[in-house]
């Protein structure tokens, strides 16, 4: 591949990767257009989706209106769990089918977008549960077809849901943070509204930039889609394919944004022009993502997700014990850049770059710690937890972090440097806190 040294040929690796972008729809206002979008996707009768806090804002009944003037039938379920579980997805789904309903609209941040997936999923193609998940714990079955379709409106930035075939979840006995991957899932429309984020709390904003940040540098530094295995068949790329060309685009200029209006959107989280770039760089970090995938960081956060204890963090409404998404992300990757700054230092050295860090005279076998220590700086900043001692974790917990993050394998083998359970000990050791 001409177009950068990091995509040369190796034997039995592939020769080719697959754009499949998303169709969305983005500026201020748009909300209010998804009655035409619904009739034109054929839907007449709808099942929309939120959770019970947005259920009681204004962009839940901005979209009823739209959707009702259109001449469509609308049910609300607002019974979505915030870090939705497998009992949560079950819940959406006796919904789904007792609803009849012929298309999906979902309010919400990422939690309410997957359950909507889920909810899609399961009510069209019935199967036991863990018939789709990602395998080690799941069977990994693919989608049989079509699901109905999905208008998915954001009012948080950071999942990206809108943009991707995946949907995450809590699966309650095991522990464990897992999801279901195929591009089937994907919705048939994404609209990004801007104006829907200027009631989140500085620390959603906080921590949805992060997840964006990390969404967009794990893609960028993922080991190229000329490492992995050629498929026997050529319809059977994997949805993560690692870094590629079309990923590297998205994803710079997803950090840049991160990097130039974080800090400012936590200060003043209401500016809609501070809204607006976030929102972007969320909605061009999932099209990067969503085609190479993530790594390390996000394999940990599963764990770190999923064996949460007691923490409960301001500005989530939530009934149990969470560490939010993008938080548990985030405590990690520090750690994480200093141990993959060596596979492809050009690239961390680039994301520093585009982070905000001073880059002038730093050598390459620097750029992994640059990077870090710029993510530190803002981590500080912008009020997230020091690491995971912040989130509730101590060194004694970490034997049980690491069996929970190693079956994440589809997350793992995307990493630019080989990881095993060793590999797994030491960042979570070097995880436990920055400053």
């Amino acid at each position: 591949m001409a177009l950068s040294d990091y995509f040369k040929p190796v034997p039995g690796g592939d020769t080719a990767f697959t754009v499949d972008p998303p169709r969305i729809k983005f500026g201020v206002g748009s909300l209010s257009e998804i009655g035409d979008d619904a009739r034109a996707l054929g839907m007449t009768r709808i099942g929309l989706l939120c959770d019970p806090t947005v259920a009681g804002l204004e962009p839940v009944a901005t979209a009823q209106k739209a959707l009702t003037s259109a001449g469509i039938d609308v049910t609300v379920y607002s019974d979505v769990e915030v870090e939705p579980t497998d009992r949560s997805f079950k819940a959406a789904t006796e919904f789904a089918q007792d609803g009849n309903f012929d298309g999906f609209v979902s309010v919400g941040g990422g939690s309410t977008i997957d359950t909507a997936k889920a909810a899609n999923l399961y009510s069209s193609y019935p199967a036991d549960f863990l018939a789709y998940v990602n395998a080690p714990i799941g069977e990994a079955r693919p989608v049989p077809g079509p699901l109905k379709p999905h208008i998915a409106c954001p009012t948080t930035f950071g999942t990206a849901s809108e943009c991707t075939g995946i949907a995450i979840f809590d699966l309650l006995e095991m522990e464990a943070k897992t999801g279901i991957a195929h591009r089937n899932l994907r919705p048939s429309l994404g609209v990004l509204d801007p104006s829907t984020m200027t009631t989140l709390p500085p620390t959603v904003v906080a921590a949805n930039g992060f997840d964006v940040f990390s969404h967009a540098v794990e893609s960028l530094t993922a080991r190229p889609f000329t490492h992995r295995d050629a498929p026997a068949n050529a319809t059977e790329r994997p949805l993560y394919q690692g870094a590629n060309p079309y990923s590297d685009l998205a994803c710079l200029e997803a950090i840049r944004l991160i990097g130039k209006n974080l800090i400012e959107g936590v200060a003043a989280p209401a500016d809609l022009d501070r809204c607006e770039p976030l929102m972007f760089a969320g909605m061009l970090a999932g099209i990067g993502f969503g085609n190479a995938g993530c790594h390390l960081p996000h394999a940990m956060s599963y764990a770190v997700a999923g064996l949460v204890r007691d923490y409960k963090p301001d500005g989530w409404p939530s009934n149990h014990p969470m560490v939010p998404h993008g938080l548990s992300v985030i405590v990690n990757a520090p750690a994480v850049f200093r141990f993959t700054g060596p596979a492809c230092p050009e690239r961390h050295l680039q994301a520093a770059d585009a982070m905000g860090a001073e880059t002038a005279g730093v050598s390459l076998e620097d750029a992994g710690d640059l990077l870090a220590d710029r993510v530190i700086d803002m981590m500080r900043q912008t009020g997230i937890p020091n690491g995971l001692r912040g989130v509730g974790y101590s060194e004694e917990d970490v034997p049980k972090l690491v069996s929970k993050a190693h079956p994440q394998q589809r997350l793992l083998v995307n990493s630019p440097k080989p990881v095993g359970e060793s590999e797994l000990e030491a960042l979570f050791h070097d995880s436990m806190s920055y400053w």
